[in-house]
């Protein structure tokens, strides 16, 4: 990211992701108390700064302490493009009550293509099968106002025919669900997924996969 593109909330987020990445690659590795201590001391300040980055208050920011910021690394995460050839799939989102591509974080045990089927499935009740990978995208670079660095797989997916919609597990996330002609998209779209759903068309017609130069 230039250094011209950058506001001063985003740099204290980014120098407190690399503190949160720190904090826990030391966690996970030391084994000397007074050093785990420092390391929790660290993390602390990093989540102070992504408050401070944020607006939020540190008690919203707290109870993530053992989920977002305990694991080493940045977060990884997968959306998915289900599209039939004429309607794209959108959820609205309970947080921002904007429009995007069913995805969430990826869970340990699956490859990226197996979390955005069950993102799919936990947030629309549809079934859909992976065709292509659409791109990797870093959160630092699509407009997302993220307290954390995440690397983002899209993947275009077609719904299973024969398959029927189930009641979604994880309705608190969403408000919404349609299917969407192709030339009438809503404009609310939540951040990065305009990208996302126009680099899936470039795909989808024959594109090579986007990555970030």
């Amino acid at each position: 990211m230039a250094e011209t593109s950058i506001t001063p909330a985003q740099r204290i987020a980014l120098w407190a992701d690399k503190l949160r990445d720190m904090s826990a690659m030391g966690l996970h590795f030391s084994k000397d108390i007074y050093d785990q201590q420092r390391y929790r001391d660290i993390q602390t300040m990093a989540m102070e700064m992504h408050a401070l980055a944020s607006g939020d208050s540190f008690s919203q920011i707290e109870p993530l302490r053992d989920t977002v910021y305990a694991p080493p690394m940045p977060l990884v995460g997968a959306s998915a493009f289900v599209f039939d050839g004429v309607r794209v799939l959108l959820i609205r989102r309970a947080d921002d009550k904007k429009w995007a591509l069913p995805g969430g974080g990826l869970e340990v045990g699956e490859t990226p293509a197996q979390g955005a089927q069950r993102e799919v499935m936990e947030e629309s009740g549809v079934q859909c099968r992976v065709t292509k990978l659409v791109g990797l995208f870093d959160s630092r670079h699509i407009g997302w106002q993220s307290r954390y660095h995440v690397y983002h797989c899209v993947f275009a997916c077609e719904p299973v025919a024969d398959a029927d919609e189930v009641s979604p597990t994880h309705a608190l996330e969403i408000l919404d669900k349609a299917w969407f002609d192709a030339d009438k998209l809503p404009t609310d779209l939540s951040g990065g997924h305009a990208l996302f759903i126009a680099e899936a068309f470039r795909v989808w017609r024959g594109g090579e996969p986007y990555f970030d130069h």
